[in-house]
């Protein structure tokens, strides 16, 4: 398909574009999405910023479900029609996917230097993939290579149940289920999660909490100022590694488990030298059979953005394929 294009990566605070050239993004710019009424508002501001001439397709990938033709923003007051944006910005194309379906997308295109591998593995080309990201929620996404090409499997892994499997698990089970009435992996494995974990031990030892935001949790724990902070960020990586095991058991990830997420990057030293890859792998009788599958944390800022450019070029080339 001749013509430019351009991709977006969407979150609540942020829009990230980028045009796509000779099968490359370049010409990034950020903007707050709040000094924009609208998204077709800030794509046009892009283009108007960056090139004198017009797109002809797009691909955005946006924070929030995209199940049908309206898309309304969770932690943003956007909300638009694919089909009417398409038709004022006069695309020939337009897709519109879920953000964390482009982070998928992105993993196959990352080079050593994106990622940083935890442990020992080894993956497989076109061996399947799963990415989870532990940040205002828990996002899954899993990654299947077929005759077309990439295809992500959909669901709602974020919100399976959390499994302890040691004594420190269970008082953070215990506080889950007295709270809630359920233990949920997002409850753990997100940025509340961690605060939680914090609290969890807290009341166990008869302690008051000192801490409330995820970020006091994490700074504490890594400064080493707060015991509970501290015990918090520990089990909060070596459960990582647990929930990273049963996805690899799960779909049999010979091409890798990835880690997102900007909790995981704030932690990333401190994650590295944990027990994580040790609880990925203690699957008992399964053992063997993740051993030799490698877990890797992403190191790459844009991959929002050159997972949206991987769907894009997977789909124009399907669309010229078909004609």
């Amino acid at each position: 398909m001749q013509g430019l294009k351009f991709v977006a990566d969407v979150g609540g605070t942020n829009i990230r574009l980028a045009m796509v050239e000779n099968g490359r993004i370049s010409l990034i710019k950020k903007y707050l999405c709040k000094d924009f009424e609208s998204i077709d508002d800030a794509i046009i501001h892009f283009q108007n910023e960056v090139t004198d001439q017009a797109f002809v397709a797009g691909c955005i990938a946006i924070a929030c479900p995209v199940n049908d033709d309206i898309v309304t923003m969770t932690n943003h007051t956007w909300a638009f029609s694919i089909s009417a944006l398409k038709a004022h910005l006069s695309l020939a194309h337009l897709f519109v996917i879920n953000d964390f379906t482009a982070v998928a997308h992105s993993l196959p295109t990352l080079n050593h230097k994106q990622v940083v591998q935890i442990g020992e593995g080894h993956a497989l080309e076109h061996g399947n993939i799963a990415v989870f990201g532990p940040g205002t929620g828990l996002g899954v996404e899993h990654l299947t290579y077929t005759d077309g090409g990439w295809h992500t499997l959909d669901g709602e892994g974020g919100h399976v149940d959390f499994a302890p499997t040691e004594e420190d698990d269970l008082i953070i089970w215990q506080y889950l289920y007295k709270k809630f009435g359920r233990a949920s992996a997002e409850e753990v494995l997100s940025g509340r999660g961690i605060v939680n974990i914090y609290r969890a031990f807290c009341e166990h030892e008869g302690d008051s909490p000192k801490l409330s935001e995820p970020s006091e949790v994490t700074s504490a724990g890594l400064d080493n100022t707060d015991k509970h902070a501290r015990k918090a960020i520990t089990q909060f990586c070596q459960i990582m590694g647990s929930f990273a095991g049963n996805l690899a058991v799960n779909l049999r990830t010979t091409g890798g488990v990835f880690i997102g997420g900007g909790i995981a990057t704030r932690l990333q030293d401190f994650f590295v030298k944990s027990r994580f890859r040790e609880k990925f792998e203690a699957k008992g009788d399964m053992a063997h059979y993740v051993k030799n599958m490698p877990t890797y944390m992403i190191n790459e800022p844009d991959h929002g953005l050159l997972g949206a450019l991987a769907f894009l070029t997977q789909q124009t080339q399907r669309l010229q394929n078909d004609e």
